[in-house]
């Protein structure tokens, strides 16, 4: 007799015969990357073994564009679909039997189907569809059939989004172009992008941390490489291991750890670097640049020669192949080059950095201010000292949704896409070493590096006509002013938009030489934010200030100013460098919706929530003189 699961799975089998949709049992074979895809995955189990969904389908819509879809059937009471605490499809759990959703439930196993078939990479989205029933009539035919179907594809990150009142109906020939449509209507909000941002930011700094600490431990290693060789050697094997179109993804196993200095595992990750250099479009200069800051840790025996029948290039890529590259081939932007610059500085000072000054600005900081100064997908936006590139890639992420929310012609959106990759931005760094990690994270972003510039920003700033709107720095704290010259110079050649920078609080409070006071004959103050104490966390032991500009408006003495005590921003911090203990930063106090309403408060827009009122204390609105000395919130705070 047949069981409730089949029955189910015949009840399904017999509505796409009637719509005459084309469907394949479980041991039918759609096409060779499909069925590679689910065998070469582990099994449901977590096991080595073979994948078997119930049903599958292959749909295709007008212009051939190919959709794998997985149908997994139970036949159990509440076996339809399982959720985690926070509300994601459940895969694997911490219990005595982490794989029990993915056995027992049906959506849960369609996802593991689907993942599989996504990891593969021939497919970039996938649909799932979980059915189930647990009632038959005197026929033996499912009365209480149940459905739920989700679209899971790459430009989402793979997070499952619900097709709300899916019926297979919608993949009924005459429908499918429609249902494509509907898929394309399925996309990520604003708060869970946020939210993946935050996972992945966090778990990349933990797997940062692990190949460090197993770097740090290992006294040979650890006295090979200087910090800057560190620096290097993580870029240099991220180079080498990311996917290039036209390139077989760089696997472990191509690393044969062969002892001869022409043909070794260095020279296979200076030949794979070049080669990834040069399908992202990147000049000749850059790529030898690159090239030569790489070739002589590459170079050095000890790190391509065998131990053991590996060398210690082979043994840390394996880590960096499955821990760190996962996380960078995602669509969505983060800053992981400053994320290692933290790892770094975690341990010991970054080489020329004896002033204290390499620090990474956090993501929710940058993009903080890139949003107060009002950045859209026609800003031109410059930092021109730049680090890592956090604020161009905090800046280039809100001018592409921009131009996403306001441009429907998928042609038209392209380009604009590439004009802001490509000409829109402008960074310029003079530490080399902090160079490369710019020139990575941008190539990462798609623009070749094409404005990331190495040099004296008071040298290279003369050379450029950049129609600068948008001016976002956080500046060295030993530069004259407090690095306040860096703010007047950039300022002085914008002719409108708004300029924020991070800088030492007590640049405002007459310790700004005389840059803070030219500032006021061009610009406007418009908002001063006190941040938190420990904003930098035990990297840079200064109390730090955002000030918020109006360009190329003069500040006049009746000008009313925007004060805001963000000492308190709903993150706590705690500085720990062992990468076996838990992530610095966290969300303890609603970090979310108080950055949300401090950059309403500094937009003029009404805000969502009450963190920072006038009554509570936490914001003062009121004049400045124009002698540039008064800028900080304690200097307005009017004590009891």
């Amino acid at each position: 007799m047949a069981s409730m699961e089949e029955k189910v799975e015949e009840y399904f089998k017999v509505q796409l015969n009637k719509l005459k949709i084309r469907h394949y049992s479980k041991t039918e074979k759609i096409n060779s990357s499909i069925e590679e895809a689910l065998k070469k995955a582990n099994s449901k189990s977590g096991n080595i073994g073979n994948n078997y969904p119930d049903i599958k389908l292959l749909l295709q819509n007008r212009t051939r564009r190919d959709i794998p879809v997985m149908i997994e059937a139970k036949g159990s009471k509440g076996k339809l679909v399982k959720f985690n605490k926070k509300g994601e499809i459940e895969l694997i759990s911490n219990g005595k039997n982490p794989y029990s959703a993915v056995m027992n439930y049906a959506v849960n196993g369609a996802l593991h189907y689907g993942n599989a078939i996504l990891d593969e990479r021939t497919y970039k989205e996938v649909v799932i569809i979980g059915i189930n029933g647990t009632e038959v009539n005197e026929e033996g035919i499912i009365t209480n059939p149940a459905i739920k179907a989700y679209y899971v594809s790459n430009k989402n990150n793979n997070i499952p989004k619900e097709i709300e009142n899916f019926d297979f109906v919608m993949m009924k020939e005459g429908n499918i172009d429609d249902f494509y449509e509907k898929l394309d209507t399925l996309n990520l909000t604003e708060t869970e992008i946020e939210n993946i941002k935050r996972d992945k930011e966090e778990l990349l700094e933990k797997s940062i941390k692990d190949i460090h600490q197993r770097i740090y431990d290992d006294q040979a290693i650890k006295n090979m490489l200087s910090t800057n060789d560190k620096l290097y050697f993580f870029c240099g094997l991220i180079m080498a291991g990311l996917t290039t179109e036209g390139v077989k993804p760089l696997e472990v196993n191509d690393f044969e750890s062969n002892d001869d200095t022409d043909d070794n595992d260095g020279t296979k990750i200076i030949a794979r670097t070049k080669s990834f250099l040069r399908k992202k479009k990147c000049s000749s200069e850059k790529i030898n640049m690159v090239l030569n800051y790489l070739k002589p840790i590459f170079d050095k025996q000890n790190l391509w020669k065998p131990s053991k029948g590996e060398s210690i290039i082979k043994s840390v890529y394996k880590q960096i192949k499955s821990e760190i590259l996962p996380l960078l081939e995602s669509n969505i932007h983060l800053d992981f080059t400053g994320r290692i610059l933290n790892s770094l500085n975690d341990w010991v000072a970054i080489d020329n950095d004896r002033l204290n000054d390499v620090v990474l600005t956090p993501r929710f900081v940058t993009n903080l201010m890139a949003r107060i100064c009002r950045t859209d997908m026609d800003s031109f936006l410059w930092d021109t000292c730049m680090g890592s590139s956090g604020f161009l890639v905090s800046g280039m992420d809100l001018m592409i949704a921009d131009a996403k929310t306001k441009i429907k012609d998928k042609k038209e959106l392209e380009e604009k896409i590439e004009n802001i990759k490509s000409k829109q931005l402008l960074g310029i760094e003079i530490l080399g070493n902090i160079y490369i990690l710019a020139v990575l994270n941008m190539i990462l972003m798609g623009d070749g590096s094409s404005q990331v510039i190495c040099g004296d920003s008071h040298d290279e700033i003369k050379k450029f006509d950049f129609p600068a709107n948008v001016f976002l720095l956080n500046p060295p704290y030993s530069a004259p002013g407090k690095g306040l010259v860096f703010v007047e110079e950039a300022l002085s050649k914008m002719e409108k938009g708004y300029g924020a920078v991070l800088i030492q609080e007590n640049a405002g409070s007459g310790q700004g030489d005389v840059y803070a006071k030219n500032i006021l004959k061009k610009n406007t103050l418009v908002a001063s934010m006190h941040m938190p104490a420990d904003l930098f966390n035990g990297k840079a032991s200064v109390q730090a200030a955002i000030y918020l500009f109006k360009v190329n408006r003069p500040h006049e003495e009746d000008d009313i100013v925007t004060f805001i005590d963000f000492s308190i921003d709903g993150y706590s911090r705690q500085n720990r460098k062992k990468s076996t203990q838990e992530v610095n930063l966290r969300n303890t106090d609603h970090a979310l919706e108080r950055y949300e309403e401090v950059c309403a408060i500094c937009l003029g827009k009404k805000p969502k929530t009450k963190y920072y009122t006038e009554t509570n204390g936490n914001v003062i609105k009121d004049t400045i003189t124009l002698e540039g000395d008064d800028w900080t919130f304690a200097q307005h705070k009017i004590n009891n």
